[in-house]
């Protein structure tokens, strides 16, 4: 069993095709064939078989394709953490949420880092429904943004497991509450005061609001905000300017706006009752899948230094971390 061979299958499996899995893997329908035979004769198992609406699985080869998965990612992480510890480095990947990698991420990694010389951090941005992937695939070490399992509303008290059919369950770590708010410019309030809906309103949102955090679509759900009305940004400080100039209404992190409510250049308004509150989890692998620098990581993100970096950390450029971020807005 080759790794070229379980990346054939693997693909085959993610595409649901042999010839859609050559022409990702720039290869011949012939040569993907002869590899996923060459697992079976090795299995004895036939794996998948043809049908009119597509490939269907054994039951072998549906767990086949999750050990698949979790070897090439070991394969790939291997030769990175062997390249990084020749050149005396080591590496953390971090998959996010866009609102904690907007508004939190900066003070805390530029905290993190600071500890050790000689970690370096990359930093996608992507929905939370994909965090189970990247993290059972090893594409990343540790993600940080909501529970999958939750909602509006408190969070949990104590540590969760995030479970997945077919797949190794997570572990989550709450640590940072936060509130969304409902913000304009002085002008647009008033409007809002003399009795203007809301909903009529233009509501300038960040990436959030395409994404799976449940927060930010329980607040549009809320004032019943017609898709029409909503102008979505590709960063929620975007959003913010246009709401500073009088263009609408913006979503926001309470601690993020409360210099700019407080200088009067943002007003919040009031969201009728509704209490949209969620909370930030450091979501990992279970111990025995988890490197050091993530576990490091978890730990620290609950330290009072760690929550007082997110809260009112500088706002490093990208330029800061090592090497620079890379970020993904939508997939």
């Amino acid at each position: 069993m080759t790794p070229t061979q379980l990346r054939a299958f693997s693909t085959v499996v993610r595409l649901g095709s042999v010839k859609e899995a050559a022409a990702e893997l720039n290869v011949t329908e012939a040569a993907v064939s002869l590899h996923i035979g060459t697992l079976r004769k090795e299995l004895g198992d036939r794996l998948f078989t043809r049908t009119s609406a597509g490939l269907a699985f054994t039951p072998g080869g549906l767990r086949l394709a999750r050990r698949a998965t979790e070897m090439l990612g070991l394969q790939d992480r291997t030769i990175r953490e062997v390249s990084q510890a020749g050149q005396g480095r080591r590496l953390l990947r971090i998959a996010a949420s866009s609102l904690f990698a907007e508004h939190a991420a900066p003070g805390l990694i530029e905290l993190f880092t600071g500890r050790a010389n000689d970690l370096d951090v990359e930093m996608i941005v992507c929905p939370s429904h994909q965090f189970h992937s990247l993290l059972s695939s090893r594409a990343v070490d540790v993600a940080i943004g909501p529970d999958e399992r939750g909602g509006p509303g408190p969070a949990a008290s104590i540590h969760g497991a995030i479970g997945h059919p077919g797949g190794e369950s997570l572990v989550a770590r709450p640590f940072l509450n936060f509130r969304i708010v409902v913000v304009t410019a002085p002008e647009i309030a008033q409007t809002l005061d003399a009795g203007a809906d809301p909903a009529g309103q233009t509501w300038l949102l960040g990436p959030s609001a395409v994404g799976d955090d449940p927060v930010v679509p329980a607040v549009l759900a809320h004032f019943a905000v017609p898709e029409e009305r909503q102008r979505i940004f590709q960063s929620h400080a975007a959003a913010l300017e246009e709401a500073k100039r009088g263009n609408g209404l913006a979503l926001a992190v309470s601690f993020a706006v409360a210099g700019d409510v407080s200088s009067g250049r943002l007003v919040r308004i009031e969201a009728g009752g509704l209490r949209a509150d969620g909370v930030w989890n450091a979501i990992t692998l279970p111990g025995h899948g988890l490197l050091p620098a993530a576990a490091e990581l978890t730990r620290f993100v609950v330290t009072p230094r760690a929550i007082q970096a997110m809260l009112r950390g500088s706002g490093v450029n990208v330029g800061h971390f090592r090497p620079s971020v890379h970020v993904t807005l939508w997939s």
